[in-house]
């Protein structure tokens, strides 16, 4: 799956996902499963490389509540593309517990979810389909105000009605709201 990152561009992917029983090796980010973050926590630590934790969708951020710095990427996985429950604990991770590590989304990601996604905190995004460039950075465009606040810096509907265009242009404004 490519990885995209929060204004559409290709990545290269570094991490290399362990699986259970699989050896640590001595270089390179590795990403593990939280059950394998809490049993060998300190064996992977003990490495000068970083370490990122892969969350299922079923788990919650608070058994990564006191590691939060050591951490340097969160995996959000979504088993299906109508399982919301990694977009609560992104928010709870940039909300709550003030993660500022990389926050990736993975699994069953759908173009039509990302900028739904970015506003909830995720910084880069494994995506399902291989749309070329132009169409995945587009999806970040489609929508330029929101109605509701979230983790991102996105203008909401009532500021813009106010006139508080914070970094947008005029034009660029959601149609159908605010004529020029």
């Amino acid at each position: 799956m490519p990885l995209i990152d929060s204004d559409g561009r290709t990545l290269s992917d570094p991490w290399r996902l362990l699986a259970e029983g699989e050896d640590i090796p001595e270089l390179g980010p590795v990403l593990v499963p939280l059950r394998r973050w809490l049993a060998e926590r300190d064996r992977l630590l003990a490495r000068s490389e970083p370490v990122g934790v892969l969350l299922q969708s079923s788990e919650g951020p608070a058994d990564l509540s006191g590691d939060l710095r050591r951490v340097s990427l969160i995996a959000l996985e979504f088993p299906k593309f109508t399982d919301g429950r990694p977009y609560s604990t992104a928010r709870l991770l940039r909300e709550r517990y003030g993660y500022a590590g990389e926050l990736r989304a993975t699994g069953a990601v759908l173009r039509d979810q990302l900028q739904f996604l970015r506003r909830c905190g995720f910084d880069s995004f494994e995506v399902e389909n291989r749309e070329a460039g132009d169409a995945i950075a587009e999806a970040f465009r489609e929508i330029s105000v929101s109605y509701q606040a979230a983790a991102d810096e996105a203008p909401r509907a009532a500021d813009v009605r106010r006139g508080e265009r914070t970094g947008y242009e005029q034009s660029k404004v959601c149609a159908g709201f605010w004529a020029y």
